[in-house]
Formats: structure tokens, sequence, C-alpha cells
């Protein structure tokens, strides 16, 4: 696994390996703050010989909120706490990214003060959203003024600024899976005719003007984009004969900032239609320039495969890196892999969170 296991530098930031560990939702910050506390020291902690670690959804305010339990990054009190786990993940010889979200119409009243969500036009998603009160059904959301999208591009500003004062060595922008981003791009949820809506260009203006803005908080070079085009029948997503023009030109233009990464996800499932790109990672392999980290499904030898033919540049690990803290060297060593425990994913304690062993 000499591949998998080489270093990689991003920029200017040097990472051990090429094994990161993506974003996970395990919806454990149950406190009033919405803040990490001692677990998720431990838990992060633990997972420290990644490459690179991005953090679990961290919302960038109040109304970017979707799921109980999600912590946030827009308090002191947030700050303070996510600064405990940077440090002991600098401690441990890690490196973490943080990944700033919001869900936009993907949310609740419950989560909104009784208020509808935010999104970029009134379309209901038609999914469910996890609640107190289990899983609602979401409703119309609210469509976005001009200043609801210049506050929110100032949330995000805000929270890279807040993501750098905790320590983390840089931020990703969650643009994928159906949340606000998503939805700006997407004719099936974004119908204005302002300039955020419209042509492809204007679908990808609100992502370009959070760039933007986070820069001048932070250097380009610590900021990573996740996208996951072909999204289809999830979260009120659908690809369709613009979708894949559509991501074309944001990644092309991507191009021109000189990006920590572009973290790609491949296709849930494949679609035989026209308009349906089986392989996202080779087409988006071509386009872009940087460097470029793909995501789902990867077991060793098929991730290996894609550094060393050059598809990929890292490869992301979700739910093996819940149940083995130590992957890295599990798929160095080819010591076995231990399958998560689906019924400990979101919500409850330390168990199914910390009391995963590393190999002996």
């Amino acid at each position: 696994m000499t591949s998998l296991l080489s270093p990689i530098t991003l920029n200017d930031l040097t990472l051990k390996n090429r094994v990161f560990m993506a974003p996970l939702t395990r919806s454990r910050a149950n406190n009033k703050d919405h803040a990490p506390v001692d677990m998720h020291v431990e838990y992060y902690r633990q997972r420290a010989s990644a490459g690179l670690i991005i953090s679990e959804g961290t919302v960038v305010s109040h109304d970017g909120v979707g799921y109980i339990h999600v912590p946030g990054i827009y308090s002191e009190k947030q700050v303070e706490a996510w600064n405990r786990i940077t440090d002991a993940v600098h401690e441990d010889g890690g490196r973490i990214f943080m990944q700033a979200w919001h869900v936009g119409r993907i949310s609740h009243p419950l989560f909104q003060r009784g208020k509808a969500p935010l999104a970029p036009s009134a379309i209901n998603p038609g999914v469910e959203s996890f609640t107190i009160k289990g899983r609602e059904n979401t409703i119309t959301p609210h469509e976005m003024s001009a200043d609801d999208i210049l506050r929110t591009i100032d949330d995000f500003a805000s929270a890279s600024a807040n993501a750098m004062k905790a320590g983390f060595d840089g931020v990703e922008i969650h643009s994928s899976n159906g949340y606000l981003f998503h939805q700006f791009f997407s004719k099936c949820s974004n119908v204005r005719s302002d300039g955020y809506g419209g042509s492809i260009e204007n679908r990808a203006r609100f992502l370009f003007d959070v760039i933007e803005a986070m820069s001048a908080t932070m250097p380009v070079e610590r900021i990573g984009v996740r996208l996951n085009p072909m999204m289809h029948e999830a979260s009120g997503m659908v690809v369709d004969d613009e979708t894949i023009p559509t991501f074309d030109h944001i990644v092309e233009r991507l191009n021109d900032y000189k990006l920590a990464f572009l973290h790609l996800t491949r296709p849930w499932r494949v679609l035989d239609e026209p308009w349906f790109l089986s392989d996202t990672i080779g087409h988006y392999r071509r386009l872009y320039n940087g460097t470029l980290v793909a995501n789902f499904g990867y077991q060793g030898a098929e991730a290996n495969s894609e550094i060393q033919t050059g598809r990929a540049d890292a490869v992301a690990f979700g739910r093996l890196f819940i149940s083995n803290p130590d992957l890295p060297e599990r798929l160095h060593r080819g010591w076995p892999i231990i399958e998560p425990d689906r019924a400990t994913f979101y919500g409850g304690d330390e168990h199914g969170y910390t009391d995963y062993p590393k190999h002996q």
C-alpha cells in the first residue's frame, strides 16, 4: 500500500499519508451550547493517524441546523470546545479541517424557532428531517432574500475565522449532498430570477461568493470544496440535462483558486441515462488541476489503485473510520477491517463512538 500510505502536500501543508477521514455526522453534541464534549476529543484523537481528518458537518449559524445534536462554530463556547479537539489531534501528529455546513431546506421549523428554513427557492424537497421529536416531514422553505444571502455568506466567513481561531488546519465547504450550495446549483431546487438563479453561472455564484468571503479570513490555500455531482433522487436532488454542464463549470472555475483540494463523491447508484456520469472521478480528474480526493465505498486495494493510476491524489474513508480508528495502519499491515455497528451511528454515548479498539 505504498501509494496510499505515502505523504502528500496540500499547498503549504504536508500530510503523512493519503488516507483521509471523511466527514461523519454522529449527533453527539447533546447540550444547549451545541458544542463538542469530552468524548469528541477522544474520538478525534483516536483517528489522528489519518493523513487528514475532515470533521463532522459543523453548522455556520443557527439557520444552518437540520439535524439533532450537531455541533456549531458560531459561538465562543463552540470555538473553545473545538480548540480542545484540534489540540488533541495535533498532539498526536494529525491534521484536521473543519467542514462548514448549512443544510438549507433540509431542516424543519423545530430547528428554526418555528420559522420556515431558508433555501434558494420555496420548493419543498419532500424528505424527512431528523428532529428531537423523531422523523418529521420537511415543509416548503422560505426563499432567501438578497439580505438573507448576504448574511449567509457572512456566516461562512465568520465560521472560517472561528475555525482558524479554534486551531483547525483548514476548512472544507460542504457544497454537496443536497444541502444549501447544492440547492443553489440545481434547477429542481433553484428557480430564482435574480443574480443567483437562471443561468448555470448564476446558480454557481453563491459558492464562489462564499469562497471569496472566506478568503478574507483565512488562506485560500487551506480551503477545500466538496461536491456530489451525480446525487439523484436523494435529499430532493434530481440529476438532469444541465447537471453535468453545471458541475463542469464549477470544477473548471475552481481551477482559478489555489484550493487545498476538491473532494468528490462517486455516484451512490449508476443510471443508464445520457445525462448521467457514471465515472465521476475519472471525468473530473481530467478537468481539475489541483488535488483531487475521491470518496464513497472504497476498500484498501481499490483506493490504492486510484492513487497509483493518478485518478485521485487521496481517498476519503467514512464508515471504515468509525470502527477502525487505526485504519491507515490496518491498510498498511493487512490487518482485519472491522465493520461498524449501524445502530450506534447517530446519537447516544461513547458506545459505538470511542470504544472501537485499535489492532493489538
